[in-house]
């Protein structure tokens, strides 16, 4: 009898790669770059996007030839990816949910944290060696609203309620503990912290605009952990110039990384981090053990989770 084929798995590599030695004899395994992806399409079975800031598939997917039954990218979002051609195709689209969401719900807190009590000027008080006394803010008894109510969001709010501070969950769509768009406007206006954790779609792309920078209270923050395109920088610059909020952190941006010319570098108030929220000791590690455990699933005919609605560009939950 002839042995039975071993499914390929292609993945789209990024340094440090995947550690895929549990999968030794149940793959055959091929590492590509973004130049080789189109040519190597046709033969796989399964895509693993570990280069998940990369954009290749979506440039690459369109092509002739057969495409792999199941593509996985080891990241929460997936506008990256995510084209026309792979929306409409058979494909399932799976990612890294669960993996990321308490680091990034604890880095949302230090932020919180740094701008309430004043730590960015204290750090640089501390490089000129001035003693400058003043008075902090109190985080217990201040309002957030987080927008995103998947699990990174909740996670958010958990964090958040844990250091006193009154969570107000926003969602695409009203539920028992989630407020819908609707009520978003009229949150934004009472809160002292404001935090994006949403994924970026068509209803997303740069809801943080002018306008609603516009109705956040003078003393409110912005934390953006979502997406960079969920914000309109330049309006949000403008804020922070105007005074129309008090401060903001960015981890994630419109284009990455930030280049060394970009003016908000330079923006008063603003933090500026290189998209690192969910990234903690071992996190690369913990990715790959998560696709491991997907593909075990996958060549045993069990349902994957962490299954993306490929409409909606995100994995459906409560």
């Amino acid at each position: 009898m002839t042995a039975p084929t071993m499914p390929t798995l292609l993945v789209l590599d990024a340094d440090p790669p995947p550690r895929l030695g549990r999968l030794t004899g149940r793959a055959r395994i091929v590492h590509t770059d973004e130049a080789g992806l189109a040519a190597r399409l046709p033969e796989a079975d399964v895509l693993l996007v570990w280069d998940f800031t990369s954009h290749a598939v979506r440039e690459a997917w369109p092509g002739e030839g057969p495409r792999p039954r199941w593509v996985h990218t080891a990241s929460a979002g997936v506008d990256h990816l995510m084209c026309p051609a792979l929306a409409a195709s058979g494909t399932v689209v799976t990612n890294a949910r669960g993996v990321f969401d308490q680091p990034i719900a604890e880095y949302v807190a230090a932020l919180v944290l740094a701008m309430a009590k004043d730590l960015p000027r204290t750090w640089e008080y501390q490089r000129q060696r001035e003693w400058r006394h003043r008075e902090a803010l109190r985080v217990a008894g201040t309002r957030a609203c987080v927008v995103g109510s998947g699990p990174i969001g909740r996670a958010i709010a958990r964090t958040l309620k844990a250091l006193g501070v009154t969570p107000a969950l926003v969602g695409r769509t009203p539920r028992t503990g989630v407020h819908g768009p609707a009520d978003l406007d009229r949150l934004l206006a009472r809160a002292d912290w404001v935090v994006a954790a949403a994924p970026l779609t068509d209803a997303t792309r740069g809801m943080f605009d002018a306008r609603r920078f516009g109705m956040m209270q003078p003393s409110a923050r912005f934390i953006n952990v979502g997406r960079g395109a969920l914000v309109d920088e330049d309006a949000l610059a403008e804020a922070l110039s105007k005074r129309w909020i008090a401060g903001a952190a960015l981890d994630v941006f419109t284009h990455e990384p930030l280049p060394p010319g970009s003016p908000l570098w330079r923006v008063p108030g603003l933090l500026v981090s290189p998209h690192m929220s969910g990234d903690t000791v071992g996190w690369r590690d913990e990715l790959g053990a998560q696709f491991v455990e997907l593909y075990e699933r996958w060549a045993a005919g069990r349902p994957l989770v962490n299954v993306v609605d490929k409409s909606r560009g995100y994995v459906p939950g409560h």
